[in-house]
């Protein structure tokens, strides 16, 4: 339990980091390049059934990705635009995924922790804390998303967002350092 009693869950972090805001349970697996516009932070794959839905200010909870290599450089520049999700909790290990938040540590010193988690019960809504491997969970209640299931795991994933970070330039596309450019 943690002190705010919630919930404490071990996960195994890919890319180490801190992030807390609401959980986002994504139905399926998402694959970033051409399912993810990195200038809005929306999902824009017409096939994927939370269409729509906004990651930036999330944590992003999903079975998997789901490939296209360009997935990892759709990441690093959402992590570099300030659209991406606070962090990534994945049922299954996605490599690509990890590459493009390494990527983006080290260009932008900009971090988007990425922690695999077995399948459990963490639903859109819930209030999310990563800490490395550490992931606190208070649970919402009945919330627009709660209960909602990874069909191929039997069990609820977790996710939910945060806001994106204000930078000087009054554009939220644009990080901060480019505009003077």
């Amino acid at each position: 339990m943690t002190r705010s009693g919630g919930r404490e869950l071990q996960g195994r972090a890919l890319v180490a980091g801190e992030a807390a805001g609401p959980a986002l349970v994504l139905e399926g697996p998402l694959s970033l390049w051409g399912g993810m516009d990195p200038h809005t932070g929306r999902v824009c794959d017409h096939h994927h059934p939370q269409l729509g839905a906004t990651l930036t200010g999330q944590i992003l909870v999903m079975p998997s990705g789901r490939g296209s290599s360009s997935s990892s450089s759709v990441l690093a520049e959402s992590i570099r635009l300030g659209t991406a999700p606070l962090a990534i909790l994945l049922a299954d290990p996605d490599e690509i995924l990890v590459l493009g938040a390494l990527v983006a540590q080290y260009l932008y010193e900009r971090t988007c922790p990425i922690v695999v988690l077995p399948a459990g019960t963490i639903a859109t809504g819930d209030q999310v804390e990563v800490h490395g491997n550490r992931i606190a969970l208070i649970e919402c209640g009945s919330g627009a998303g709660a209960g909602v299931r990874d069909p191929g795991r039997g069990g609820r994933v977790p996710g939910r967002a945060r806001d994106p970070a204000p930078d000087s330039s009054g554009d939220p596309g644009r990080p901060p350092d480019e505009a003077q450019r």
